[in-house]
C-alpha cells in the first residue's frame, strides 16, 4: 500500500464464519485493515475500542443471527460516522429493504453472491449514476409476493412466527416458500 494514502479501515459484519475469514482477507489482501464482527454488538463494540481504529467503509449482511438485522447496524454505523461507506450484502434481496437499507445510511446494497471486487466497485459508486438503464418488464406475481414477505419480514424483525401472522398464512406455509428460495 503507498505511504502517502489514506488508511483504509473496514467493519465487515458478517455471521458466517468462513466467509467473513475469505472476505476479510481478501479485503486485507487490497491494503484495508479489517475488523470482523458477527452481531450488532460485536459491531458496538468495535466501534467503541479505544485503539484509533475509526472504520472508513463498512460491509454488512443484512441477515444475521439473533434479533438485530443488519438495518440496525447500517443504522449505528450511519450515526457513529456519516461519511462512512457502507454496503449491504444480502441473500434476502428485496426492492424493501433496499430501500431501507440507503435510508439508513448504506451507500449501495448487492446481493449475494458478490465478492470484493463487486463491493469494492459499489464503494466507488457512493454517489450513484443516471445511466442505469430502465427496463420495461414489469414485476410478476411471485416477484411481488416474494418482496412483500420480505418487507414484512424486516419490519417484524426477521420473526419468521410474526411475519405470517401479518401476511395471515400458516407459519409452516412461509416457511416452505421461504426454504424454496436459495439465500445466503
Amino acid at each position: 500500500m503507498d505511504e502517502d494514502a489514506p488508511a483504509r479501515r473496514l467493519v465487515l459484519v458478517e455471521d458466517d464464519d468462513a466467509f467473513a475469514r475469505t472476505l476479510a482477507r481478501s479485503f486485507e489482501r487490497r491494503g484495508y485493515q479489517v475488523r470482523v464482527a458477527a452481531s450488532l454488538e460485536a459491531m458496538q463494540a468495535v466501534l467503541q475500542e479505544g485503539d484509533g481504529f475509526a472504520p472508513t467503509h463498512a460491509v454488512v449482511d443484512l441477515k444475521l443471527q439473533g434479533e438485530a438485522s443488519g438495518l440496525a447496524c447500517v443504522q449505528a454505523l450511519h450515526a457513529h460516522d456519516e461519511d462512512m461507506l457502507i454496503v449491504v450484502l444480502t441473500g434476502f434481496a428485496s426492492i424493501a429493504t433496499a430501500v431501507e437499507a440507503i435510508k439508513l445510511g448504506a451507500c449501495h446494497y448487492l446481493a449475494k453472491p458478490s465478492n470484493t471486487d463487486d463491493i469494492e466497485a459499489a464503494f466507488g459508486r457512493a454517489e450513484g449514476t443516471t445511466e442505469v438503464e430502465l427496463t420495461n418488464r414489469a414485476s410478476s406475481i411471485k416477484t411481488l409476493e416474494w418482496e412483500r414477505i420480505h418487507q414484512t419480514l424486516a419490519e417484524t424483525g426477521f420473526n419468521i412466527s410474526e411475519t405470517a401472522r401479518r401476511l395471515g398464512m400458516h407459519r409452516r406455509t412461509l416457511a416452505r416458500k421461504l426454504g424454496k428460495q436459495q439465500v445466503k
